[in-house]
């Protein structure tokens, strides 16, 4: 089974989210926060990219629901 890599932005909430999609390109998938849902997302082929922090940060303590 082949997976094809995804591109995850994590954290990003205003200008620097336009400044990362020119760098990275629009992203697969957008995580509001560093959470358990984010987490479990993620797949060892994926890139993710943080606005602040990386993946060894803590996990947000509160999460909220997906929309959409």
């Amino acid at each position: 089974m082949t997976v094809n890599p995804a591109l995850h932005f994590v954290g990003f909430r205003g200008d620097e989210f336009h400044s990362a999609v020119r760098i990275w390109g629009r992203p697969d998938f957008i995580h509001p926060d560093w959470d358990r849902w984010a987490q479990q997302d993620i797949h060892p082929t994926d890139t993710v990219i943080f606005a602040r922090g990386t993946d060894a940060d803590p996990l947000a303590r509160f999460t909220y629901p997906h929309c959409g």
